[in-house]
């Protein structure tokens, strides 16, 4: 019987691989076709992406877009959805131009198209990418009943400075944790295949190494070794590559001293020979033209390079358009990289059917009833509730007691535009739930007590640079003494005082880069004299970065990041503020103690002077510890669990061996919660120094009031690996630890070795 299956598995098989190498023998066949037909200047037109439509990302706009469009000078747009417009330009591209090819249209589908989920830094903080799939699907059904067809997401640069503001669009710190991430958006965005009209065509950005911009600065120079690059700021992109993601978009940033969109290395010898990646790649926003400013030449010039490094489709700035056709005929670029090119952007349209229905992502009846549905709403709910991560909970502050005098001080007690971030799309922040509407909803009118307590932002000049890009501060008519006079009157009659303060949403993202990551001066005023009252103060963070609280954590009763958490932020925050749903997130970026400790990351090297607080010479600061405020992985619950010590099946492996690593956690609390044990390792010899810890396994449970439960790890030879000096994937034998806890700080620890 086993082997009837066996044979009849491999027969599935065979049948399978036949009928997609029949479908790609098929589109090879049309696509050869049609390029024959086409004129260098068509073909040319193809690889350009200029920007039409409701909002713009940088300086430039794209002009005479329809004309070009008519002549077969446009391969795809962006920022243009609804079925409406999209079908204005597809109509044109379909029916006026010589070979009526359709257009891609792209868009920034960040955290949720309509329906906005929790900023992706919020996402990876649930540790569950099960959900971050199912939020991803969820904003790509939206997106495709908008019209479009390409998403510019997932980010997953590895980001270890929160200075950065663009750290709130990804993943965090880890490798392993932030490729789980990358395959789970990717699969949640494309499906298995493109035969439903709701799946697009990802994105993963910004390859590469964006994220380590020097002094967090965005657009920022990065330099660092290939080492460094194959073991920790690349597997995220490779684990997107192996996902089957279909485009990849260029960084601003260079490496090895020449800018990533001009990089041939990067894009084709290891893009494309290494890791085999077959789909499109497209720039960033302008990015061929701002290499200019880099120092690598004019237009014409820059326009080589980027071709001839393997870029196929240019973002606005046209620089193909222009040079293209003189470039081939000059002999700076042959006709085989432009041909190649336009494959590469024809194949994209092909395999999203749009040769043979140009207008399956124009539906206005799926329009009316994808967007912001049911489904989504409560998912944007159960999404922002999982992503928060409980900081501090002395003396059990929270969660709430309803009976009690709670005052909600703060500018974002009923703010809704900030609800859902940066970086929110096409999202109407009209439709979020404030904190204070979700307490009525759930409480009913003049049930808490409220004040303002400040503005979000009191400095003028920062208030200036905010809403000159649609910042939308607007500070009170009253004064800042007289905001916080009125709060500390009002937290007076209270028993307890809920503050919300934070990060306004221009604060984060692209173009938001702060020297100083703390909470507004004029927000930490408030906490100050509110403090003064002698009431309990529970913190209720929204932001899109770490921020650094050390006076915050010696002094709140209480700390909850709720990131900015999206359409339904405010009921999912009431909801966990009143014990209704019990806090499970996990940072995936470490919060530092002050912005002098920056970079701070769990997964450091040791040096060769380890700290020791007893003896000078070692790798420590003077007024600080090295250890940071909040550890990669830390999260509280209104319930407490205790770990059993590690039990392992093998004190000794060998490669063909698997290690079973298992641990007792027991809920220790009054009430279920939910816990992510998390699994590290740490290889103690090897031939190029070796991170402390690496994480490589965790698992979300659920446990009663007292129950416990046996958690079991599976680790293979592959989990011991890392790129050497040489750049080869290896296992050496050796001594590891290995260890399971709470967070990367608060572990169990055990030992084996690999022969």
């Amino acid at each position: 019987m086993l082997r009837k299956l066996c044979t009849l598995a491999m027969l599935i098989a065979c049948l399978q691989a036949n009928a997609q190498l029949n479908k790609e023998v098929k589109m090879n066949q049309f696509i050869t076709a049609l390029m024959q037909k086409m004129t260098l200047e068509e073909k040319i037109g193809q690889l350009n992406l200029p920007s039409v439509g409701f909002d713009v990302t940088g300086p430039i706009l794209s002009q005479g877009v329809e004309d070009k469009i008519k002549k077969g000078l446009v391969g795809g747009v962006f920022n243009t959805y609804t079925p409406v417009a999209v079908r204005k330009l597809q109509d044109i591209a379909v029916n006026e131009t010589r070979l009526k090819i359709p257009l891609l249209f792209g868009y920034d589908v960040i955290h949720g198209h309509r329906t906005i989920f929790p900023i992706p830094l919020g996402l990876s903080a649930t540790w569950d990418p099960k959900l971050v799939e199912r939020t991803a699907r969820a904003a790509a059904d939206e997106a495709t009943a908008d019209g479009l067809n390409w998403a510019y997401s997932p980010m997953v640069d590895i980001a270890r400075d929160p200075r950065w503001g663009r750290v709130s669009e990804g993943a965090g710190e880890d490798p392993w944790l932030g490729s789980q991430m990358a395959r789970a958006m990717v699969k949640g965005y494309q499906g298995t295949d493109y035969v439903h009209d709701n799946t697009l065509l990802a994105c993963v950005k910004h390859f590469a190494l964006y994220g380590a911009a020097e002094a967090g600065r965005d657009y920022n120079t990065v330099d660092m070794s290939r080492v460094k690059m194959y073991n920790e700021y690349l597997p995220p992109y490779k684990a997107a590559i192996d996902a089957g993601v279909a485009t990849v978009m260029t960084s601003f940033n260079e490496i090895d001293g020449i800018p990533a969109t001009a990089n041939k290395w990067l894009l084709t010898d290891l893009l494309r020979k290494q890791w085999g990646f077959k789909g499109m790649i497209v720039t960033d926003y302008t990015a061929i033209n701002e290499m200019m400013a880099h120092g690598m030449g004019d237009a014409k010039k820059v326009g080589e390079l980027s071709l001839n490094a393997g870029v196929d489709m240019d973002m606005v700035g046209e620089i193909f358009l222009n040079y293209g056709a003189d470039l081939v005929k000059s002999g700076k670029v042959s006709q085989a990289v432009i041909d190649a090119a336009c494959r590469r952007v024809l194949e994209q349209k092909y395999k999203l059917g749009l040769f043979d229905d140009p207008y399956r992502y124009v539906n206005e009846a799926r329009n009316k009833t994808a967007i912001m549905n049911a489904e989504k709403i409560l998912l944007s709910k159960e999404a922002a509730i999982k992503s928060m991560v409980l900081l501090k909970n002395a003396n059990q502050a929270l969660p709430l007691n309803a009976a009690k005098k709670i005052a909600f001080i703060g500018p974002l007690v009923k703010d809704q535009r900030n609800l859902i971030g940066n970086w929110s799309g096409a999202g109407d922040y009209k439709k979020a739930v404030s904190i204070w509407a979700a307490l009525e909803q759930k409480f009913g009118a003049d049930k808490f007590l409220y004040a303002k307590g400040c503005n979000l932002v009191d400095d003028a000049g920062l208030r200036k640079r905010l809403n000159d890009h649609d910042g939308q501060i607007v500070p009170d008519e009253k004064t800042p003494d007289q905001l916080i006079a009125e709060a500390v009157q009002t937290a007076q009659q209270a028993d307890v005082v809920v503050a919300v303060l934070g990060e306004a949403f221009g604060m984060t993202g692209e173009a938001a880069s702060r020297s100083m990551i703390g909470l507004l001066d004029n927000q930490v005023e408030l906490l100050k004299a509110l403090k003064k009252t002698g009431k309990p103060i529970v913190l209720v963070l929204m932001n899109g970065r770490p921020l650094t609280l050390s006076w915050e954590d010696q002094n709140m009763e209480a700390i909850l990041e709720t990131w900015f958490g999206g359409t339904q932020a405010g009921p999912a925050i009431a909801d966990v503020l009143f014990g209704e749903a019990n806090p499970s997130g996990k940072l995936s970026m470490t919060f530092p103690r002050n912005v002098g400790q920056v970079p701070i990351y769990y997964n450091a090297k040791n040096t060769g002077r380890p700290y020791d607080e007893n003896q000078k010479y070692t790798s420590k600061y003077l007024d600080v510890p090295n250890s940071p405020l909040y550890p990669f992985g830390h999260g509280l619950s209104y319930t407490t669990f205790g770990y059993g010590d590690i039990k392992l099946s093998k004190t000794s492996i060998t490669p063909a061996d698997k290690l079973q690593v298992t641990v007792n956690v027991t809920n220790t609390g009054n009430v279920e919660g939910e816990e992510t044990v998390q699994l590290y390792i740490r290889d103690l010899v090897g031939s190029i120094t070796r991170p402390v810890k690496q994480l490589r396994r965790f698992e979300k449970v659920t446990l009663k009031k007292g129950e416990s439960r046996e958690v079991s790890f599976t680790l293979t030879v592959e989990d011991l690996k890392f790129f050497n000096s040489d750049l080869k994937w290896v296992a050496e034998p050796g001594d590891f630890h290995v260890f399971v806890g709470t967070n990367s700080q608060e572990v169990k620890q055990a030992a084996f070795s690999l022969k």
